[in-house]
């Protein structure tokens, strides 16, 4: 059998050799998701965000084993910060997890960011897809915890949860960078900390200006993750939530938006693997800088249409 096959029955050793094949970018990796691609998957895909701090993994962790315990099977992609300058990633939420090492029901899998911006590896939403394509009930990615960057997670969950917790940080100011807009689900971990009330009231009021006529309401869950205390009510607003997307028209709606985003950007990545060879010939004469960058970037671009240096391929 095949990996796309193995993976199709659930074998988590071939789902983890995909992933890494995925990351790498290795020769083969497309015509693997797109053997495995289905857009009927009924599994729901859920994000959980949030500021450094927020117990995003400790929470993450119980929540595993309130799903297990309704017989859900959930794979998580757990992204990390890559270093800038080793290229690494201590993939320390991976550690916090390992309550649930011994479960099949659970497949774990840390990722680095490599660079990007968003909170999200570029493989990610890759990811994601080979551990849909595995059967997984939940598949749950949380992100690396870069406070106001954290907006790609649009482009993959059915379901955002954002994490905040009392004394953490402006809410105000996370509103004007578009955080609170994307949540489905407000969750104020930490809850025996002093401030949970003024949080919640803070929350309460951006929530009534940003009202969302006819659509869902975010809800507010307080929750005490090193206690586990509310993860009944986490899962419960996140079913609900789910349910709500199916029954209407916006889980259709978000997902148009998610693979157009997904198309757009697929699109960016096969241009800029064309052009580098341009690029690497084009700047290595010193009389490129006496040049505007729009006189250049238009000069590159008109070579890369009559095809001259470019690779072509898969990758």
């Amino acid at each position: 059998m095949d990996l796309g096959g193995k993976i199709r029955k659930g074998d988590q050793r071939a789902l983890a050799k995909a992933i890494s094949i995925v990351e790498d970018r290795k020769h083969g990796y497309r015509s693997l998701l797109s053997r495995l691609y289905d857009e009927n998957n009924k599994g729901q895909i859920i994000g959980v965000t949030g500021s450094p701090g927020a117990g995003k993994s400790s929470l993450v962790n119980m929540l595993v084993k309130e799903w297990r315990k309704r017989g859900k099977t959930v794979a998580i992609a757990a992204v990390d910060p890559t270093s800038p300058f080793s290229g690494g990633a201590l993939l320390g939420d991976r550690v916090r997890m390992k309550d649930h090492e011994e479960d099949d029901g659970v497949f774990i899998r840390s990722l680095g960011t490599r660079g990007s911006l968003g909170g999200l590896s570029e493989a990610c939403q890759d990811v994601v897809r080979l551990m849909s394509a595995s059967g997984f009930d939940l598949v749950v990615v949380e992100t690396v915890g870069v406070g106001q960057s954290e907006l790609d997670i649009m482009k993959t969950a059915d379901s955002v949860a954002l994490v905040l917790y009392p004394s953490g940080g402006d809410v105000i100011q996370a509103f004007k960078a578009g955080i609170m807009e994307i949540a489905d689900l407000f969750i104020i971990n930490k809850a025996d900390l002093p401030g949970v009330d003024q949080l919640k009231g803070e929350l309460e009021d951006l929530l009534h200006i940003s009202e969302r006529f006819g659509k869902w309401s975010p809800p507010i869950v307080e929750t005490i993750s090193t206690e586990n205390k509310g993860m009944n009510e986490v899962v419960e607003k996140l079913d609900e939530h789910f349910r709500f997307l199916v029954s209407s028209s916006e889980r259709t709606e978000r997902r148009l938006s998610q693979r157009k985003q997904e198309v757009t950007r697929r699109l960016q990545e096969q241009f800029l693997f064309e052009i580098s060879p341009l690029l690497d010939r084009y700047f290595t004469h010193q009389e490129v800088l006496e040049q505007d960058p729009y006189e250049t970037s238009e000069k590159i671009f008109q070579l890369w249409k009559k095809g001259e240096g470019t690779k072509r391929g898969e990758g």
